[in-house]
Formats: C-alpha cells, sequence, structure tokens
C-alpha cells in the first residue's frame, strides 16, 4: 500500500474498515501490523530513491562511494565500539582454537614453548610406575604371561590348598598389589581394620620417625616401596611408600630395640638442641660486640681535637685563632 503524503510530511493512513468479513481481534491485530510495516517499507523506499537522485553519479551511473558519518540515521552508519563495564573486573582473553591439551591438567598456548626437561621428567616418572606394576597382580592376569607363570597360577587355581591366603585371617581375597610390591599377604579387611601393621608410611616419616637413611630406603629388595604420583607436581620425584610393620621390624633391627631407637631419638633432638642454642648465643655475642664497636665509634667521632691556624689580628687589634676543621675561633691576647 502506498503512503499518502501532504506537501512534505507523511502521515500514517487510516485503517480500513474490513466489510462483509467477520474477523478475530487476533487477526484485526495482524492485518493492522502488516499494514503499518508495509507503510515503513515504502517510506524508506522513497527517501532512497530521493537520496539517489539528489547524489551525482559517476561514469559507470552508479553512486559515488563515500563514508557514512557516525550522525547519520542509517542502518549501515558506524557503530561505536561498546566499553566493557569495569565493575565486572579483570578478564583474560584466550584464543581456544590456539590451545592444545598437554594431558597435565592445564592448556597451553601454541606459540609457548613447552620445557623439553619437564615432559622428560613427567615421562620418566611415569615409567618407573608402570614398570613396577607391570608384572601380573593377580589371577586374571594370565594373558602375556610366559609359561611359568601361567602353569603356577593354574595350579593355583586348581589347587584350594595352593592359593595364597591373608596371614592374620586366612582369607583368600587378599591385596595382590601389597603382594606384589611388599611381598605381604593381606587381605583388604584386615588391611583396613590394622592400620598400626599395615598403614603406609611415607619417606619422610620413615626417616625423621624411624631414623633411616636414603640408601638404605632407596634399596627395592631392602626396603620394598610402592611408587605414586607426587602430588605437588607430576614432575616431581615419585612419591616412596613403604609398609609400617616391615619399616618397624628393619628399624628394631637396626637399633636393637624400640627402646634404644627412642634414645638414639632423644640424643639427637637434644643435639639439635645444643646447636640450635649455641648458635644462638653465638649470634647474640656478635651482635653485642657489633654494638660495642658502634658505640666507641660513635663516641670516637664525637670526640674533636681543635687544630688552629695562625694569630689573625682584627680591626680592635685583638689577636684571633680560627680552627680549620670546625671553624672554632678564639681571642688570643698577646702580651
Amino acid at each position: 500500500m502506498e503512503p499518502v503524503a501532504s506537501s512534505s510530511r507523511f502521515t500514517t493512513p487510516p485503517p480500513q474498515e474490513q466489510r462483509g468479513l467477520d474477523l478475530t481481534p487476533e487477526q484485526v491485530k495482524r492485518v493492522e501490523l502488516n499494514r503499518l510495516k508495509e507503510s515503513a517499507k515504502a517510506r524508506q523506499r522513497e527517501r532512497e530513491e530521493q537520496a539517489s537522485s539528489s547524489s551525482s553519479t559517476n561514469a559507470n551511473g552508479k553512486r559515488p562511494l563515500g563514508v557514512t558519518p557516525a550522525t547519520s540515521t542509517s542502518p549501515t552508519k558506524p557503530t561505536p565500539k561498546l566499553k566493557r563495564d569495569s565493575r565486572l573486573g579483570k578478564y583474560f582473553e584466550y584464543d581456544l582454537s590456539k590451545m592444545v591439551n598437554s594431558k597435565g591438567g592445564f592448556l597451553v598456548e601454541d606459540d609457548k614453548e613447552v620445557d623439553a626437561d619437564l615432559l622428560a621428567k613427567e615421562k620418566e616418572r611415569e615409567r618407573q610406575r608402570a614398570q613396577q606394576s607391570a608384572e601380573p597382580g593377580g589371577h586374571g592376569s594370565l594373558l602375556g604371561v610366559d609359561g611359568r607363570w601361567l602353569t603356577l597360577y593354574a595350579a593355583m587355581f586348581l589347587d584350594p590348598s595352593l592359593n595364597p591366603r591373608c596371614q592374620d585371617c586366612n582369607s583368600m581375597d587378599i591385596d595382590h598389589q601389597f603382594r606384589k610390591v611388599f611381598r605381604c599377604l593381606v587381605c583388604n579387611k584386615c588391611k583396613n581394620e590394622k592400620p598400626e601393621r599395615y598403614s603406609l608410611l611415607t619417606k619422610t616419616e620413615c626417616k625423621e620417625d624411624y631414623l633411616l637413611t636414603d640408601p638404605e630406603l632407596r634399596d627395592q629388595e631392602l626396603m620394598p616401596h610402592l611408587l605414586k604420583a607426587n602430588p605437588h607436581k607430576s614432575t616431581f620425584a615419585n612419591m616412596m611408600l613403604f609398609l609400617r610393620y616391615q619399616v618397624e621390624e628393619f628399624a628394631w633391627k637396626k637399633w636393637g630395640s624400640p627402646e634404644a631407637l627412642d634414645a638414639e631419638w632423644q640424643r639427637r633432638v637434644d643435639e639439635k638442641k645444643k646447636k640450635k642454642n649455641k648458635k644462638f648465643e653465638e649470634g647474640l655475642k656478635e651482635l653485642r660486640r657489633r654494638t660495642r664497636e658502634t658505640v666507641w665509634q660513635k663516641r670516637k667521632d664525637q670526640e674533636h681535637t681543635h687544630m688552629f691556624g695562625g694569630v689573625e689580628k682584627g680591626p680592635n687589634g685583638v689577636g684571633k685563632q680560627i680552627c680549620h676543621t670546625c671553624g672554632f675561633t678564639i681571642d688570643v691576647e698577646e702580651f
């Protein structure tokens, strides 16, 4: 529907009555909306025609290129960049298309080089842990095993009396990880109910509480240990876990008895305390010495011996001597 123009101002045409039709209110509303849309499109086309007729054309009959000002009402005008609200806090922009999954719990950007030494250390720790769990750990791990293991496990399956049993309750439900790593036959129930015997100790606890050394703890035959990933960082050394009763038995054998271990522990504590007190006393003595030297130096600096020059006679005939260092002046009476 074409718009109705009065002079230079456009007006919306009045709605036309639909005669002979019974329309619902919803249909009447839809008709009115469509009529208003058509009227707005007609006015837009007429504005564009007037603008094209008023502007000059080039040799190809096209409108010349130009920059649309920001104050224009055209839909193609440049839109200013919206400012971010400062109340939302700081944020970081990441291009997820350039991210690489390092499989270490974090994402690394593609343009950043990953430290090769750290990756090599992490792979070495994983290899050590995988090597420890490479041997078959139970009755079901029969595939890929040589004939000796296959014959042994087949015999254990056939004869129940040959099956390994818990050393405490004689149960067959043993923990195969403890059996493989610590060579200890214990079931899961006894392991959980007797933490004073079957709990795991870290390397630091073994060194501090049982006074064992690094070479003793690193020997797998002497002190079996379980390797776990370091909870602080994957590239750190693997965490070494020891079985409590094995550590205690080795410590009793090394020191003679639990009482001897306690005596040695107390002796080391006392010696450490003496060294700490001695170091404190030496530091205090050094501080006192420095304080005395500082006070003496201050007093020495405060002392001053005047170095007077020759006698100079003033205008009133009185002689004066001036210290060349501090400028102190005294009157000299000549006889």
